[in-house]
C-alpha cells in the first residue's frame, strides 16, 4: 500500500480574517514593526552601515517588549535575522 501524504487544506479569508481580528492593533503594529527592522537590518551590510544596523537592533528589541509581553513566542531571535553568525 502506497501512502499518499496529506494534503494540504488552504486557509479561506474569511477564517484568516476572523482570526487576526483578535489580535489587539498594537500587538499586530509591533509585529510589522519587527518584521520591517528585521528587513532593515538585512539591508545594512558593511561596515559602512553599522549606525543603520544598531537603529535596526534597537527596533527590534522595542518591537520584541510589546510582543513578549502579550506572547513570548512572537519575538525576532538571532536565528530570523540574516548575517548573523550562529
Amino acid at each position: 500500500m502506497i501512502a499518499r501524504p496529506p494534503s494540504t487544506v488552504p486557509v479561506p479569508d474569511a477564517v484568516a480574517l476572523l482570526a487576526g481580528a483578535q489580535i489587539p492593533p498594537h500587538i499586530l503594529d509591533a509585529e510589522i514593526a519587527a518584521v520591517d527592522a528585521v528587513h532593515r537590518f538585512g539591508l545594512s551590510r558593511g561596515p559602512r552601515y553599522e549606525e543603520a544596523r544598531q537603529v535596526a537592533l534597537a527596533d527590534i528589541a522595542r518591537a520584541n517588549k510589546i510582543l513578549a509581553a502579550h506572547n513570548p513566542g512572537l519575538i525576532v531571535g538571532s536565528a530570523d535575522l540574516p548575517g548573523i553568525n550562529r
